[in-house]
């Protein structure tokens, strides 16, 4: 099971810079390659990032025991 590893603000960064890039390619005929946009859409919308997991990061807010 993925653990969570993405925090609100940066959650809300990927998914408008996702929805924002996607539709660049969509309806300002922008470039191929605007379609990255669908990466950071989907890490932010299943709030799980494989490179954050790869390095040991998170920007998950965690709670002090």
């Amino acid at each position: 099971m993925m653990k969570a590893n993405i925090g609100g603000i940066d959650r809300t960064i990927r998914i408008v810079a996702g929805l924002a890039l996607i539709a660049w390619a969509l309806f300002a005929n922008g470039p191929t390659w605007a379609w990255i946009g669908l990466v950071p859409l989907a890490t932010g919308l299943i709030n799980f990032c494989p490179a954050y997991g790869l390095l040991g990061m998170s920007t998950c807010k965690t709670k002090h025991e």
